[in-house]
């Protein structure tokens, strides 16, 4: 796995640098800003091994340590659409979070620093949005629903449709959903096929419904 790293705390950066290499992984450039992360990602655009299979980026980078980081990679999703990007930040940044994760359903995630409790499931995190998956902190995902609440385009859905629906966007399984509502297998399915249905998510080899579910529900 290739990994181009953007954080502006440089003891943090050689931290992660170091936890994926130990783990045999390849951290091809770290860079402390936004315009160095664009820049260092349209450079490995243009050589032979292309893009990098995942960039990990802070929200907040000099110069204004506001959302810098952010922002670079909703610019550098929309220059390059399979390029899978993993937030990792101590703020949830609503605005340009919802539209990174609305960009595509291809590789995309948001942890929050202080949550993240175990190395391993971070190093899945990562490789599982390397690979085009999601990764979504139950922080983030309950405050970007609780924005879209406010709105009125899913209200089809009933409640627990809703929490199951905010279960997928964690990356739960459905057995590890039906374990936490303590029912079957078979309902969690059932909620799940009743979700594309009122989504109007049809069966396609193309598209990821699952991933689409989620996106439409915190883009609504």
């Amino acid at each position: 796995m290739r990994v181009v790293i953007a954080e502006d705390s440089v003891l943090l950066r050689d931290g992660l640098t170091r936890l994926l290499t130990d783990r045999g992984h390849q951290v091809v450039a770290g860079v402390g800003d936004g315009d160095g992360l664009v820049a260092e990602v349209r450079r490995l655009a243009g050589a032979p091994e292309g893009l990098p299979d995942v960039v990990v980026a802070d929200v907040r980078m000099p110069p204004s340590h506001t959302d810098e980081g952010l922002r670079a990679c909703v610019r550098l999703r929309k220059e390059f659409p399979r390029l899978s990007v993993l937030v990792l930040s101590q703020y949830v940044e609503e605005q340009y979070a919802t539209e990174l994760l609305a960009g595509s359903g291809h590789g995309v995630g948001y942890l929050l620093k202080d949550r993240v409790a175990d190395v391993r499931d971070f190093v899945d995190a990562v490789a599982r949005v390397a690979a085009g998956g999601t990764a979504l902190d139950p922080e983030v995902v309950a405050q970007l629903l609780g924005r879209s609440r406010r709105q009125d385009s899913l209200a089809g859905l009933t409640p627990r449709e809703r929490e199951v629906l905010g279960l997928m966007a964690e990356g739960r399984t459905n057995s590890a959903i039906a374990a936490q509502l303590v029912v079957s297998g078979g309902a969690v399915e059932k909620h799940i096929s009743n979700i594309f249905q009122k989504l109007g998510l049809a069966q396609s080899d193309a598209d990821h419904r699952r991933v689409l579910a989620v996106l439409r529900y915190l883009n609504s």
